[in-house]
C-alpha cells in the first residue's frame, strides 16, 4: 500500500512536491515543515504524531 503523497499543506496550502520536506500522521494528513513546527509535531486533525514523509524516488 503506497502513500497518497498529497501535494499541498492542509493548513497553508503550500505546494509540496514529491521531493519536498513534508510531514504526515498515520491518516496521511499532510503538512509543510513550518506548519508542523508551529504545532509541535502534533496533527491538528487527530492529535497523532507528525513524522517526516519519505521522499519518492524518481
Amino acid at each position: 500500500m503506497a502513500l497518497a503523497m498529497k501535494t499541498n499543506c492542509q493548513i497553508c496550502d503550500q505546494s509540496l512536491g514529491q521531493d519536498s520536506e513534508a510531514y504526515i500522521c498515520v491518516y496521511e494528513c499532510t503538512f509543510c515543515a513550518p506548519c508542523t513546527e508551529e504545532r509541535q509535531n502534533v496533527c491538528p486533525n487527530c492529535g497523532g504524531e507528525l513524522v517526516r514523509r519519505p521522499k519518492k524516488k524518481q
